[in-house]
């Protein structure tokens, strides 16, 4: 189990770390410079004692433990990946892939808000959903509420089909697809239809106080610094709100403040707010994402350069808890 069908595992480590490895029986014989071997043998004996644990370890963990232990060597992978969020109504459960993901579902659970900010692919939303839908099922809140802005990308809402609803609907269908992911679809359309899980444009927020409910602002980085001001002032006894956005990928009118960039700014250092970012290193999609990300990074770099008129030079990796120690 440990090598993977055909030693797909194996291939993967190899690739991963430039190491050549040899398996004879329950023997393995990592040839290659210090810190790989260090690194290959840090994966193998983290992965073993998952396996051990009956946690099922696919070709996407040994990535996964790769690029984790790769920038901490003393990461715990058991800790990280054993971590569950169990979905009763479909028997799903849902772990955390990387040091930030874990750090933040913890999060989650100890503040009363928290910002998740970083690219598409990180699982911000996606955990934060994960979590709520996980605590209703075990009845520690009586509501859902699912936000999102409804900024226009290019096209205009007005010119759109349908009334209110069918116009902002298609705004509000990641949010749909990403309940479905986690609930059947029966059970999903009957808890909305009931009114405890509730998907809705930002603006419908305006006037009310949210008790008893885990709240989900998704896409915050197309909240005006007065809506994102509105959303947080929702807040109520007994609920918890979570903030998610990519600040690179704003879709407001030029010349206007992200409400998630002012909130930074803002309410920093206020006890019981906790600000978590993640990083290209977080990405849980197809490995290309990654890499798109990351020549997109460079792009805005260069602009900025020449913007200031200096040479487009690429910043030193800083010394985060995911950072590549090659």
């Amino acid at each position: 189990m440990l090598c993977g069908e055909h030693n797909k595992n194996i291939k993967i480590i190899e690739e991963k770390t430039g190491l050549s490895i040899h398996v004879r029986g329950n023997e393995f014989l990592l040839q290659g410079r210090e810190w790989e071997v260090e690194l290959g043998s840090n994966v193998l004996l983290q992965l073993y004692e998952l396996l051990q644990n009956h946690y099922p370890v696919f070709a996407s963990d040994v990535d996964y433990a790769v690029r984790i232990l790769s920038g901490d060597r003393s990461a715990d992978l058991k800790q990280i990946f054993m971590d569950r969020i169990t979905i009763p109504s479909s028997k799903k459960v849902i772990a955390p892939k990387t040091v930030n993901q874990k750090e933040y579902i913890d999060s989650i659970r100890r503040y009363d808000i928290v910002f998740g900010i970083g690219p598409a692919g990180t699982g911000k939303t996606y955990l934060a959903m994960a979590m709520a839908v996980a605590a209703l099922a075990r009845k520690e809140l009586k509501r859902v509420v699912l936000a999102r802005p409804a900024v226009e990308a290019g096209e205009h809402l007005g010119f759109l089909p349908g009334d209110l609803y069918e116009k902002v609907n298609p705004y509000l269908r990641p949010l749909y697809d990403a309940l479905h992911d986690m609930m059947e679809f029966e059970d999903a359309s009957r808890l909305i239809q009931k009114g405890v899980i509730e998907v809705a444009p930002l603006a419908f927020m305006r006037g009310r106080t949210l008790n008893d409910s885990f709240v989900i602002l998704d896409e915050a980085q197309n909240a005006t610094t007065d809506q994102m001001k509105m959303f947080l002032t929702r807040l109520g006894f007994s609920s918890k709100a979570v903030i998610t956005g990519d600040i690179t990928q704003t879709d407001l009118p030029s010349g206007t403040v992200s409400g998630l960039i002012e909130a930074g700014k803002i309410l920093t250092g206020i006890q019981g707010i906790r600000f978590l970012h993640f990083g290209r290193q977080d990405v849980i999609r197809h490995p290309l994402v990654q890499e798109i990300i990351e020549a997109y990074e460079k792009a805005e770099r260069g602009r900025k350069s020449q913007a200031t008129g200096g040479p487009a030079t690429t910043p030193a990796p800083s010394q985060g808890p995911m950072t590549h120690d090659r």
